[in-house]
């Protein structure tokens, strides 16, 4: 007569097990996540001043080719009608949204140049510190 083979019994993880698994990992992202979102909005920031003076060299191309520096920033993308427009002076040819959606604000004349370019931050409010700092073309 044969022997029955032996049983095998699946391990699983316990309730306890996975609990405490569960405990270290929300206790990583605890520590690790606001250090990511604080890198994250000091990114977002960089992006602004970045764009800022990427669209303020573009202002000054279009001065060297016009003359006069634009009316609007779209014109920096779409002929304003002069024969001496050399653009788009923006590549890939679109006017970008600062980092949190919103359009830049331009102004010419401006207030601290011949132009201003500005984006009011995280807060989308004038002044503000820290991620809710303005990014400009003046400072």
């Amino acid at each position: 007569m044969e022997e029955p083979a032996p049983c095998r019994r699946k391990s699983f993880f316990s309730l306890i097990e996975i609990m405490i698994v569960v405990v270290i990992i929300g206790m990583i992202l605890g520590l690790v996540g606001p250090n990511v979102v604080k890198k994250l909005k000091k990114a977002q920031t960089g992006t602004a001043k970045s764009q800022v003076l990427l669209l303020s060299n573009a202002c000054k191309d279009y001065y060297l080719d016009m003359s006069e520096y634009p009316a609007k920033l779209e014109n920096l993308i779409q002929n304003p009608g002069g024969q001496k427009w050399d653009g788009p002076y923006l590549d890939p040819p679109k006017v970008p949204l600062d980092p949190w959606g919103e359009p830049y604000h331009y102004d010419v004349p401006g207030q601290h140049g011949a132009f201003d370019i500005y984006s009011y931050g995280s807060d989308k409010a004038p002044g503000g510190e820290a991620d809710g700092a303005d990014a400009n073309s003046w400072d």
